[in-house]
């Protein structure tokens, strides 16, 4: 999924050069936000290219205030989902890039994104270079798609009978049933308050598992647990309800 990488380093200076702007980078959480602005930076965006909405009702002030070529949106918003902004800017703007960079990964926000509008997908989790590796691809008329979600995407195909019948309808008109996920409201389990009081404490998933002696894979899916227990979509959402269940002192 990102083997095409070495190519767009090297045609990073051409890509600078025709950098469409403004950029919207809608987020909510701070540090997220921040670390969004320092890989546009990277690839060549000044400040003053750059529109940060923290709300939906922010990112439609942003919106109705000027164009905006390309635009970086988290789903889950203190007022609303990212799905409304993503349907209005893609019937607005037909052409423009919309990425969505969001911890969720479930097949029902993936599917209702792309639906919407999205020209893209990739987690939150996935590293600087990758998130960057996406923009770039979007900049350049592509769609890319986070690997773990293609993955899943894969699994909703039905598979074909060999009869040569053509392709099957797309999306599957009776999906797989997915695995049992966490209710919202469900108490956490001794392992995911561990992990979330070190969410607490500041430490990124790698530094987590290398507390625990655990995997950083393994404590990503604990924390996207934790993210459907808490029914937040954000580290410092987590942290807040964490705190409010009386997990977190």
């Amino acid at each position: 999924m990102w083997a095409y990488d070495a190519d767009m380093r090297e045609s990073l200076p051409e890509l600078q050069a025709v950098l469409p702007s403004p950029v919207l980078v809608v987020e909510d959480e701070p540090l997220l936000q921040q670390r969004l602005q320092g890989i546009l930076a990277q690839l060549g965006y000044a400040p003053d290219a750059l529109l940060l909405a923290a709300t939906l009702s922010d990112a439609r002030a942003c919106l109705a205030s000027q164009p905006v070529s390309l635009a970086l949106v988290d789903l889950m918003l203190p007022d609303g989902t990212g799905l409304e902004l993503i349907s209005q800017m893609r019937f607005e703007s037909p052409e423009m890039g919309i990425l969505v960079v969001s911890a969720w990964s479930s097949e029902e926000s993936i599917l209702a994104a792309l639906r919407a509008g999205a020209t893209g997908y990739v987690l939150k989790e996935r590293d600087d270079i990758e998130v960057s590796m996406s923009i770039r691809s979007v900049l350049r008329g592509g769609a890319p798609i986070d690997p773990f979600i293609a993955r899943r995407i894969l699994q909703l195909l039905p598979l074909g009978d060999g009869a040569g019948s053509g392709p099957a309808a797309w999306p599957p008109q009776t999906p797989p049933t997915p695995a049992p996920a966490s209710t919202p409201g469900e108490s956490l389990s001794e392992r995911e308050a561990q992990i979330l009081r070190l969410v607490a404490d500041g430490l990124t998933n790698r530094e987590i598992a290398e507390r625990l002696f655990l995997s950083r894979y393994t404590v990503e899916s604990h924390v996207k647990r934790i993210y459907r227990k808490l029914a937040v979509s954000s580290r410092t959402m987590a942290v807040r309800a964490g705190r409010a269940r009386g997990v977190i002192e």
